[in-house]
């Protein structure tokens, strides 16, 4: 089925947008949320994005195995969101685990439901100054290539408004 994904900057309108595409494409949605509360602000952000789903999404909560969640979820939902992958890039990375790119990409592509991806370009910025963040921004730069790559559509975030890639 359709792999689509929503790129731009932090608070570009990424998500917003995710979720108007998905009521668009289906009616049975399931929202896959990678982020983890380690800390109060982060908890504030989790439950402000619960809000914006008013309850028409299905949560599955999985910071590391999204590709598994995306197997089990596949069948019983239209379209199922997954906000997001520069958060499960860190996961993996804060777990000393590889990214499973084409794993992602192959279970996508054995369900029959639409997925919409969402992640950040981390790449527009400076050159991080530690070792760590440079490995972050190569893998998410390179995750969000291999996705762009298999996905039917591309939407980039700016302001708000979408401009669709491809």
């Amino acid at each position: 089925m359709p792999i689509i994904l929503v790129g731009g900057g932090s608070r570009s309108g990424k998500s917003r947008y995710a979720l108007e595409l998905a009521k668009q494409q289906g009616a049975r949605l399931a929202f896959v949320a990678t982020a983890q509360a380690f800390d109060g602000e982060m908890s504030d952000r989790i439950r402000k994005h619960r809000e914006e789903r008013d309850g028409a999404f299905t949560t599955l909560e999985e910071p590391l195995e999204v590709a598994a969640a995306l197997e089990r979820a596949g069948r019983d939902y239209d379209v199922i969101v997954v906000d997001c992958l520069t958060l499960w890039v860190s996961n993996l990375m804060l777990s000393d685990r590889e990214i499973p790119t084409e794993e992602l990409i192959a279970a996508v592509r054995a369900i029959p439901a639409t997925v919409i991806f969402v992640s950040n370009e981390v790449g527009c910025g400076i050159v991080p100054e530690n070792a760590m963040a440079r490995r972050f921004r190569d893998l998410a730069g390179s995750l969000n290539q291999r996705v762009a790559a298999a996905a039917s559509e591309v939407y980039w975030m700016a302001f708000g408004i979408p401009f669709k890639v491809k």
